[in-house]
C-alpha cells in the first residue's frame, strides 16, 4: 500500500523511532510512543467497527485528557474528520455545530453529557463517553479493542482531516477545514522556528480544541518524538507544580496565563530552572509584562507565535533573541509563510502604513466548510485576508495594530485598542487591562479601559487617567475606566471584548 503524508502516520513514525519512550502523561497515566501507537489503532479500529470511515464527520466535545489525544489520532488514521468543540458552548450552540458538519459521532466528557445529550440529534448515530452514562459508549471499551493492527486506508495529503470552527465573535462560527498538507507544513515550521527538539518535556494546559495547544504544540510534539505532559486545564498552580514535578522544559501560554504564573504566590517558590523555551500567542503580550518574564525567567527562550486559525494557525514568528529589540512585534513571516499588508484594495502599501494582513502559504485551509462564498471572499487575490491591522517595518517585522472589528472610532480618529493597554500596563498597580470602544452621543465611540488591579495595587480612575492622559493623545486617552475582578475570556485565554462592550455600552 501506498501511504500519503497524512497526519495518522506520524505517530507511528515516532512509535518506530523512541518505542520505549513516554510520549504522553495525563495523571497517573505514561504511555510510551509504542502503547499509545497500538492504544490509536485499537480506537480507530473499534470506531471503523460502528461504521466509522474516511470523510465522515466526527466530534470530540471534552476537556483535555488522554481520551481526546487518542481519539483524534484515530480519526486521523481512518480519514475520518474530526471535529473539536469549544467545551464551554451550550446546548444550542454545540447542536449548531454538529448540525452545520454533518457530524454522525460524537464523544463528550462524562461532566459535559447533558450538554451533549441535548444538542445531539438523530444524525449522531455512534456515541461515545469518557466515563460512564447510559446509552453511551465507553471509550475505555474503544481503547481496549481487540485488533490493533493499523487500518489500511489510502488518504490524500488534500483530503480534510479536521474542521476546526472559529470562536464567531460577530456570527454563526465558520469551520476551518485543515488538510494533512497544510498542518505538516505548519508543523515543520514550529519544528525549525520554534527550536522544537525530542528532548522537550511539553506542558500541554491550554484546551485541545483550539489550533493553538494542539497544531502548534502537541501534535508537533509527538511528531518530533518529545514527552508531552497533558493537564486538564490552564490553573497557574498547577502548571507551575507540573513544572517542577516533571522537570518541563517547555511550556506554551497565551498572555493572560503568563501575567497568571507571574502573578502566583507559587512562582517564586517552585523550581522552575528546568524550563528552557517558552511560547505565547492567541493575544498580544503586552511589553511591561514581556520585560518581566526575562527578568524574572533569565534563561528561557521565548517565541511569540501569531496566527489564526485558518493558517493551521501559525504564519509569523518573533525568535527568543529578538523578543527585547523588537517590543511589541509579532516577528517575520514564519518559515512555509509569505506575508504582507495590504489597502481596502488589496494593494501593498509600503513599510510603515497600515493595513490588513494577508498572507499565502501551504499551511493555510482548504476553505470554509459548507461555505463556497466566504471562501472566496478571504482567500481573493490568492491570499488568505486575515482581518487583522498590522504594519511592516523596513526589515519585514510585522506588528498587529488591533483586530478590525476591534479598532475604535472615535471623534473622527481612529484609536487601536492594544496601543492604549500598552501604557496603562506601565502603571504598577495594573494587573490586566482591556479598552475597548463604547457608543457615545459625541463622539460616536468612547474609549473605555476596564482595568483588573494587581493585589495590593491602589489607583483610582480620575488617577488612571491622568496617568494616562501625560502618555498619550487626548482622543486615544479612555473617558472611562472600570475596576473589575477579572476580564471575561474564552478557554484560550483570548479577552473577550464583545461581552465588555455589551457590559458597559
Amino acid at each position: 500500500m501506498t501511504r500519503q503524508h497524512a497526519i495518522g502516520d506520524l505517530l507511528r513514525r515516532s512509535a518506530a523511532r523512541h518505542p520505549a519512550k513516554t510520549a504522553v502523561v495525563y495523571g497517573n497515566l505514561r504511555q510510551s510512543y509504542a502503547d499509545l501507537d497500538l492504544t490509536v489503532n485499537r480506537t480507530a479500529n473499534a470506531l471503523a467497527a460502528r461504521g466509522v470511515g474516511k470523510g465522515d464527520r466526527f466530534a470530540v466535545f471534552s476537556h483535555n485528557n488522554h481520551a481526546f489525544v487518542v481519539t483524534y489520532l484515530a480519526l486521523a488514521r481512518l480519514g475520518a474528520i474530526s471535529v473539536p468543540i469549544n467545551f464551554m458552548l451550550g446546548a444550542e450552540e454545540v447542536a449548531y455545530v454538529l448540525e452545520h458538519s454533518g457530524a454522525t459521532g460524537l464523544l463528550a466528557e462524562e461532566a459535559l453529557l447533558p450538554v451533549a445529550a441535548a444538542a445531539a440529534g438523530p444524525a449522531v448515530t455512534v456515541r461515545g463517553v469518557i466515563g460512564a452514562a447510559d446509552g453511551w459508549e465507553p471509550f475505555a471499551a474503544w481503547a481496549a479493542f481487540d485488533d490493533a493492527s493499523e487500518p489500511s486506508v489510502e488518504i490524500a495529503d488534500d483530503d480534510p482531516i479536521q474542521v476546526m470552527y472559529t470562536s464567531g465573535t460577530e456570527s454563526r462560527p465558520k469551520g476551518a477545514t485543515l488538510s494533512s498538507r497544510s498542518l505538516i507544513s505548519q508543523y515543520v515550521t514550529c519544528l525549525v522556528d520554534g527550536e522544537m527538539r525530542h528532548e522537550d518535556v511539553e506542558v500541554h494546559a491550554l484546551p485541545l480544541y483550539h489550533c493553538a495547544q494542539l497544531h502548534c504544540f502537541l501534535t508537533p510534539g509527538l511528531y518530533v518524538g518529545a514527552t508531552n505532559i497533558i493537564l486538564p486545564g490552564a490553573d497557574p498552580g498547577t502548571i507551575l507544580a507540573t513544572i517542577e514535578g516533571e522537570s518541563a522544559t517547555k511550556l506554551f501560554c497565551p498572555p493572560t496565563v503568563w501575567i497568571g504564573l507571574l502573578r502566583h504566590p507559587s512562582f517564586d517558590r517552585r523550581d522552575l530552572s528546568s524550563l528552557r523555551k517558552g511560547y505565547y500567542g492567541a493575544s498580544i503580550m503586552p511589553v511591561e509584562v514581556l520585560k518581566e518574564i526575562a527578568a524574572r525567567l533569565p534563561d528561557v527562550r521565548l517565541f511569540n507565535f501569531y496566527g489564526q486559525t485558518e493558517m493551521a494557525p501559525v504564519a509569523t514568528v518573533l525568535g527568543p533573541d529578538e523578543q527585547l529589540t523588537r517590543l511589541g512585534s509579532a516577528g517575520r513571516p514564519a518559515l512555509n509563510v509569505e506575508t504582507r499588508i495590504v489597502d481596502d484594495a488589496d494593494r501593498p502599501v509600503p513599510p510603515g502604513v497600515v493595513g490588513e494582513i494577508v498572507h499565502r502559504s501551504p499551511h493555510a485551509m482548504l476553505g470554509y466548510w459548507n461555505d463556497p462564498a466566504t471562501t472566496e471572499e478571504v482567500f481573493r487575490g490568492g491570499w488568505f485576508h486575515s482581518g487583522d491591522l498590522g504594519v511592516m517595518d523596513a526589515d519585514g517585522y510585522l506588528s498587529v495594530v488591533d483586530r478590525k472589528k476591534d479598532m475604535i472610532k472615535s471623534g473622527g480618529e481612529n484609536v487601536a485598542g492594544r496601543e492604549v493597554e500598552e501604557v496603562i500596563y506601565r502603571h504598577p498597580a495594573v494587573a490586566e487591562a482591556a479598552v475597548f470602544g463604547v457608543p457615545d452621543p459625541k463622539w460616536v465611540e468612547a474609549v473605555t479601559a476596564a482595568v483588573v488591579l494587581r493585589d495590593g495595587g491602589e489607583v483610582t480612575a480620575e488617577e488612571l487617567i491622568a496617568f494616562l492622559r501625560e502618555q498619550l493623545a487626548a482622543f486615544k486617552t479612555p473617558k472611562r475606566v472600570v475596576f473589575v475582578d477579572s476580564l471575561p475570556k474564552n478557554a484560550s485565554g483570548k479577552v473577550l471584548k464583545r461581552e465588555l462592550r455589551h457590559r458597559f455600552g
